[in-house]
């Protein structure tokens, strides 16, 4: 059963084009994964502070899983955009 995740992010002002420019590699690591189905990295418009809402779609949490074990999770999410950020929020589905 496909398996979405939801995730929004908020940060500094100051830290927002780091975050940005990291979740766009994230997006181009993340799509070559045979598992994912979409990785969709948007900015909420008019929001102060930055806010970035993800949308991703895997095959099932078993790809969500490998997702969140790769090299580039690490690297980017864990290593650059989580330590920038105010507030996180993430909510799992699955897609019906």
């Amino acid at each position: 059963m496909p398996y979405a995740v939801i995730a929004h992010y908020r940060c500094p002002a100051q830290e927002a084009a780091q975050i940005r420019e990291a979740l766009l590699a994230m997006r181009e690591h993340t799509l070559k994964e045979p598992g994912n189905q979409a990785y969709e990295v948007h900015a909420e418009v008019g929001a102060e502070p930055p806010a970035f809402i993800l949308y991703e779609r895997y095959t099932d949490r078993a790809a969500f899983d490998a997702h969140a074990a790769s090299e580039h999770f690490e690297k980017f999410i864990l290593g650059i955009v989580r330590p920038l950020l105010t507030d996180r929020t993430v909510r799992f589905a699955e897609t019906l």
